[in-house]
């Protein structure tokens, strides 16, 4: 199943305590010389016995934050799909049960006909970052709220006002009028963090307050399709449903991260959560705390992975970069000179290693200057100078996530048998919402022993190009097709357009034999 993009893409992480957090509960310790015992804590540090000394530091400046909601939109955070579960959770803690649906239902009937209104009380965690109360939680916790609360280590609550919200990061800032400076927390360098570095998550689990969970980092830069700005830290600390907006505390006492997700292919723990990186957090907080919103820099391209194959067929010495199949007529990109086909390779002699890098260097570079992008264009660099804008609150285009390519079939004498394509006119024009000055052909059928069956060309399909020519008509497809199995070619490129959406495909012609006649 496809990962749902609203609501449903913020996780709960539900891990038992790591092996390791285990035996330092029994008093064992290890270093490179062995078990020595240790009243305080260090990066730098082999072993410790203990971390009730950073704890007691900084457990103060966590927080737990409710906020009220209505219960149409709470009951729709425990929506499930692709084995993940949302972070806030209703005051009882548990999922909605087939009852629960249905009084929803029933009071979301009630209430469109003028009746109470039922709500519900979501719980996360936060932290102060600044003495006069500014405090940093997640994004859903506040989905749909009326009132926030923030309750301190010490039980006293405020009420708190939300200063702003981005729900590309899952960030939000809150502020609370306290009488007295407050305690707070710094921000780390998650950059610095490694694999296997040990981190603290502090929260209210379940609410459940002040509980600490410890454990190491299993793994940087994570995407787990939840948005643009993926880039998690993927950490073994036991986090539940509570616990999102909690700081993720390094062993000097710095929020190195913010936990928000979990992988659970079941509803239940398998011990793999995922924090927000202090790098990435820092300057959207900032914003929020400045603007009560985040601008980001705006190129105006859909992308997609460069897989092998797509690097094949370009010509590019190695996949790498973004793979440009759309451009926004009125964005950056197209007043530069961008077009379909064009691999970024850098900006600014940044590089683009990952399709994924782009949109996140993007979004830090200033609104209204002008910056250099590498790009791969007809077996050579060029240089394109694009103004950065500001990013419309609905792009036009979003990143596409190819799926990987299947080698054709290796003995068939013409790749084009059993294919069928009709001219983009007329009420299929209009069906398929293709606007009037795209030219193509459309993909009517293709039969299961057809030697492009499992090569990601589907019924539906609009091909706009083959090889970087455009394609008028069926005929036109059809020959140019052929024109490349004749030359040798190991991979065709298929731009297609898709539900409105442009994106490339590899179609490998490995082990294909000569083509034959007409079919």
């Amino acid at each position: 199943m496809s990962l749902s993009i609203r609501h449903t893409f913020f996780m709960i992480l539900q891990a038992v305590n790591s092996p390791f957090a285990a035996l330092l509960l029994l008093g064992i310790s290890f270093a490179a010389s062995g078990c020595a015992p240790s009243g305080t804590m260090s990066s730098g540090q082999a072993g410790v016995t203990s971390f009730a000394p950073l704890v007691q530091q900084v457990i103060p400046a966590v927080v737990n934050v409710s906020a009220v909601q209505k219960l149409n939109r709470a009951a729709a955070d425990w929506d499930v799909d692709n084995g993940t579960s949302p972070v806030a959770e209703r005051h009882a803690g548990l999922p909605a049960s087939g009852l629960d649906e249905l009084l929803r239902k029933f009071f979301e009937e009630q209430e469109g006909k003028g009746g109470p209104h039922l709500r519900s009380l979501a719980l996360g965690s936060g932290f102060i970052i600044d003495p006069r109360g500014y405090i940093v939680t997640d994004d859903h916790v506040l989905e749909n709220a009326d009132r926030v609360t923030v309750t301190f280590h010490d039980a006293t609550q405020h009420q708190a006002q939300i200063i702003g919200r981005d729900g590309l990061t899952d960030l939000a800032l809150l502020k609370i009028e306290a009488p007295q400076p407050l305690p707070f927390v710094r921000w780390g360098d998650s950059n610095a963090v490694r694999v296997g570095d040990w981190v603290l998550a502090i929260g209210n689990p379940f609410g459940l307050d002040d509980t600490v969970s410890s454990g190491i980092v299993s793994a940087r830069g994570r995407d787990i399709h939840s948005g643009p700005y993926d880039d998690f830290l993927q950490i073994d600390a036991s986090i539940n449903r509570g616990n999102s907006g909690g700081p993720t505390f390094d062993l000097d006492g710095n929020v190195i991260g913010i936990n928000t997700a979990i992988y659970s292919p079941n509803g239940g723990s398998v011990g793999i959560g995922f924090a927000i990186p202090a790098n990435l957090a820092r300057p959207v907080v900032e914003q929020l705390l400045q603007h009560g919103k985040v601008a980001r820099g705006w190129l105006g391209v859909q992308i997609q992975p460069v897989t092998a194959d797509i690097a094949q067929g370009f010509g590019l010495p190695t996949p790498l970069g973004a793979l440009v199949a759309g451009v926004s007529p009125a964005g950056p990109a197209a007043r530069a000179g961008f077009v379909n086909g064009d691999v970024i390779l850098s900006i600014n002699g940044r590089d683009i290693g990952r399709m994924r890098d782009l949109p996140l260097i993007i979004a830090e570079m200033p609104i209204g200057r002008s910056a250099d992008v590498t790009v791969w264009r007809g077996n050579r660099e060029i240089t394109l100078r694009p103004v950065i804008s500001l990013m419309p609150d609905e792009p036009e285009t979003a990143e596409f996530r190819a799926p990987q390519t299947t080698p054709l079939a290796k003995s068939a004498p013409d790749i084009t048998a059993g294919l069928k394509l009709a001219p983009l006119a007329g009420q299929l024009r209009k069906r398929l919402q293709v606007p009037k000055d795209v030219s193509g052909a459309v993909v009517t059928a293709i039969p299961d022993d057809s030697p492009l069956s499992g090569a990601d060309l589907l019924p539906g399909d609009v091909i706009l190009m083959i090889n970087q020519e455009p394609v008028g008509s069926p005929s036109e497809a059809f020959a140019k097709f052929r024109a490349a199995t004749a030359r040798g070619a190991k991979t065709i490129l298929v731009l297609v357009n898709r539900h409105g959406s442009n994106h490339y495909l590899a179609l490998s012609l490995a082990g294909q034999g000569a083509p034959g006649g007409p079919g």
